[in-house]
């Protein structure tokens, strides 16, 4: 996967601020939630460590919204 701006799950934007050289200077939104192991784990070999995933298939909607950020929709 060539795309780091898109999710390697579903496609959708993944709002990567580190993938759009705008915003790279930015931490991700990715930084200050846990994601499950078990989720990565679920994606195909190739896929993994090639770009990140986006909030829904993350399944870390619910965290955003309890640390007030919004959770950008894919």
């Amino acid at each position: 996967m060539s795309d780091t701006s898109h999710c390697p799950a579903c496609g959708a934007s993944n709002r990567c601020t580190l993938a759009d050289p705008r915003t790279a200077a930015k931490p991700c939104w990715c930084y200050g939630v846990s994601i499950d192991p078990a989720v990565l784990e679920a994606l195909p070999a190739e896929l993994r460590n090639q770009a990140c995933l986006c909030p829904r298939c993350a399944q870390v909607e619910s965290q955003l919204a309890a640390a007030g950020k919004h959770a950008p929709m894919p």
